[in-house]
């Protein structure tokens, strides 16, 4: 049985509405991107959805709930000057509206972890730049992403350092009430960071959010310990690169402590030493070419050795959900086992210790096949265990505290049926009675319905209660994106025509196309034809989820996608290379052009 958190505050969720301003614009075909803003609304979705489940779980009284509804509007003012009557928006979380912001150029945090000793290399003032650029770059018929990093998992637009800076800020403002001693908290923020290391973004992610804000917490708060706590599909290859750095330096600290002791003189400040556990497919990105190195180091096992505590545990196929729990209990238990070895062995002190969670759910089984396609992927139900299990270890060895932060998760359902279940977790220490039938395709479906806008339009009869209270609580929390502004995105050059019959999807969410492998094997491969370039085309949302039809941008955010293309090319001098973000690693530089 799961120890009570130390707090007995509720879970706290943060929302950031300048999130949704990140987008892709460097064409207007966008039936291939999957980081989108529109993954937001699946998560609020979600949200409103565990909310209401779980009031109706705890038979909360109708005036309480209608209480709780009536201060579903509140605060959009910083953490620092709500109160908590303020925050308390229902019986169940805590949703707070942030609309925390910071200079990415000059923040403490930021530079701790991104900074360079030359500023004129920092990459953060490089970002800045090529933010203010990418309008004309595009209209140059240029990539608005210079050409050394990749251009099939990284975008940009005007508005993308506001997104970028207050995802971080969001994370900030998350871990900051954290350590006020109100234990929980989860950030719904875009874009995802855990694949940018200290020097190079890459795989969807420009900055770090999860090590940022664990270099705030020992900035700010005197952390000495993070525990970080990686679900995403995908190792987070960026997060281990920076630690490795961080424990570098804690571990030759304290080589240097006897010697210096003996000299007399004063002991330096503790540094900020990490744990990284990652659960992840060793056969998708980083990994998938089998690059040597990121396979490696998708494979660390160290435990103290150099100063290193690094757990990476491989998800493996499983053919029932007693299989998966046998998993789960085993070697997916190493994650929390190594990070309790870190904390004793390093002598870490509650009042001092953090845990984070790098909060994927591409690993959900509801996710696109196309980008799970190796079978290798988790039950809903295994974010509400993997919560419940974190604010238990936290509980013991954080006083509770635990921040979890959004990574990836690409599908409507994935995403919804994800955020639903994670929420569950952080909000009690025990399963509620039926709570598996919360995402249940049944009952994905009955919501997916009753919040689209069609739904809105035509409903007759009066729906199920819960239905009722999360469609409420949706409408009072969702922010629907923007249209993207006209800009100089350019006209195709190109025709694309289709080659199969458009995919129709499934129900649980989980098509994809038949002839699509979604993220191409090498670059090598993708380069050797110039006339079919592979898409990860996700499956057409009619099937999957409704949830597109929510946004008021004349279907520019509809993602209905032909299962394959092929393309005929133009006659032209110069392209763009249009962007699939199916994550690849980062290109070599070019060579420096001659004199």
């Amino acid at each position: 049985m799961a120890s009570p958190p130390a707090s007995s505050s509720k879970p706290a969720v943060f929302l950031q509405e300048k999130c949704l301003q990140h987008r892709y614009i460097r064409t207007r075909d966008i039936s291939t991107i999957v980081e989108r803003p529109e993954r937001l609304r699946a998560i609020n979705l979600g949200i409103a959805a565990a909310v209401a489940h779980i009031e109706q779980a705890r038979d909360a009284p109708a005036d309480e709930l209608a209480d709780a509804l009536a201060k579903l509007a509140i605060a959009t003012t910083p953490e620092s000057s709500r109160t908590d009557d303020d925050a308390a928006v229902n019986s169940v979380v805590d949703i707070i509206r942030s609309d925390a912001t910071l200079d990415l150029c000059t923040h403490p945090a930021v530079d701790y972890v991104h900074g360079d000793e030359n500023p004129a290399d920092n990459p953060l003032l490089k970002l800045r730049e090529w933010v203010a650029s990418c309008e004309e770059r595009l209209r140059n018929k240029e990539s608005e992403v210079p050409a050394h990093l990749p251009q099939g998992d990284l975008y940009l637009c005007p508005q993308s350092l506001e997104a970028i800076s207050s995802a971080v800020g969001t994370a900030i403002e998350a871990t900051n009430h954290v350590m006020k001693g109100k234990g929980r908290a989860f950030a719904a923020i875009r874009p995802p960071g855990h694949h940018a290391d200290e020097a190079h973004p890459s795989g969807f992610c420009w900055v770090n959010n999860v090590a940022i804000a664990a270099a705030h917490a020992h900035l700010k708060h005197g952390i000495t310990h993070a525990v970080v706590l990686d679900i995403d599909l995908h190792h987070g290859n960026g997060t281990q690169s920076i630690v490795w750095r961080f424990n570098e330096d804690a571990y030759r600290q304290d080589l240097e402590a006897a010697a210096e002791a003996e000299a007399g003189l004063p002991p330096k400040p503790a540094p900020l030493r990490f744990y990284y556990g990652s659960i992840h497919d060793i056969l998708s990105y980083p990994c998938e070419d089998g690059k040597a190195s990121l396979v490696a180091a998708a494979s660390v096992h160290l435990a103290g050795a150099h100063g290193q505590h690094i757990e990476n545990v491989h998800l493996e196929p499983y053919e029932s959900l007693d299989e998966f729990w046998k998993l789960y209990e085993g070697p997916y238990a190493r994650l929390l086992r190594q990070a309790e070895h870190f904390v004793k062995s390093t002598n870490a002190v509650p009042e001092k210790t953090l845990v984070f969670i790098s909060c994927g759910f591409d690993a959900n089984e509801l996710e696109y096949a196309s980008m799970s396609r190796h079978g290798r992927h988790v039950p809903p139900a295994f974010y509400a265990r993997f919560a419940r299990d974190a604010s238990s270890f936290a509980a013991r060895y954080a006083e509770g505290k635990v921040v979890s932060v959004l990574e990836g998760g690409y599908s409507d359902r994935a995403l919804s049926s994800g955020a639903m279940a994670h929420l569950a977790g952080l909000v009690s220490e025990t399963p509620f009675a039926g709570e598996d039938e919360w995402w249940s395709t049944d009952n994905l479906t009955k919501i997916e319905k009753a919040t689209s806008r069609k739904a809105r339009k035509t409903s007759t009869g009066k729906p199920e209660a819960w239905v009722e209270r999360a469609t409420a609580i949706f409408s009072a929390i969702d922010v629907k994106p923007a249209a993207p502004p006209a800009s100089a995105v350019p006209t195709p050059t190109r025709v694309l025509r289709e080659r199969v019959p458009k995919s129709t999807g499934s129900a649980s969410g989980t098509g994809s196309p038949p002839s699509s492998k979604g993220k191409p094997r090498s670059t090598a491969a993708a380069a050797a034809t110039t006339k079919a370039v592979p898409t990860m085309a996700p499956p057409g949302h009619e099937s999957d989820s409704p949830l597109t039809d929510l946004s008021d941008t004349d279907g520019h955010n509809e993602l209905h996608v032909p299962a394959a293309v092929e393309v005929a090319p133009a006659v032209v001098a110069r392209k763009l290379p249009r962007v699939i973000l199916h994550v690849k690693p980062p290109a070599p530089p070019p060579p420096a052009p001659s004199a």
